[in-house]
C-alpha cells in the first residue's frame, strides 16, 4: 500500500499594504489590459476572415467554416465583455462609496473640531 502525503505549502505572507485609491487604479488597469487583449483577438479574427476571403483557392465551405469559427470566438469575446462591464460597474460603485466615505470623514472631522 502506497501512502501519499499532503503537499507542503510554504507559509507565504507578503506584507502588501494598498490604499483604496491604489486598489481602484489596479482594478481599472486590469480591466483596460483585458480590453486590450480582447481587441487584439478581434483584430486577429478579422485578419483570419480577410485571409480566407482574399485567398483564390477558398471555397464557400472554407468561408463558412471560418465564419463559424469567428462567430464562436466573437461570442466568447462578448461574454468576456459583459463580465468586464460588470467589473467596471463594481469599481465605479466602490469609487463612489469611497468618495462618500471620505466626504463623511472630512465632515465628521470638521464638526468635532468646532
Amino acid at each position: 500500500m502506497i501512502l501519499m502525503s499532503m503537499p507542503n505549502v510554504p507559509n507565504i505572507r507578503p506584507d502588501i499594504q494598498l490604499k483604496r485609491h491604489d486598489v481602484l487604479n489596479l482594478l481599472l488597469s486590469s480591466i483596460a489590459l483585458e480590453e486590450m487583449g480582447l481587441s487584439n483577438i478581434i483584430n486577429a479574427e478579422g485578419e483570419k476572415l480577410q485571409k480566407v476571403i482574399h485567398a483564390e483557392e477558398s471555397s464557400s465551405k472554407d468561408l463558412m467554416e471560418v465564419n463559424e469559427s469567428v462567430e464562436r470566438m466573437m461570442r466568447i469575446i462578448i461574454k468576456n465583455q459583459m463580465l468586464l462591464q460588470f467589473k467596471l460597474e463594481d469599481v465605479i460603485k466602490l469609487e463612489k462609496s469611497s468618495f462618500q466615505d471620505e466626504y463623511q470623514d472630512e465632515y465628521h472631522d470638521e464638526i468635532h473640531e468646532e
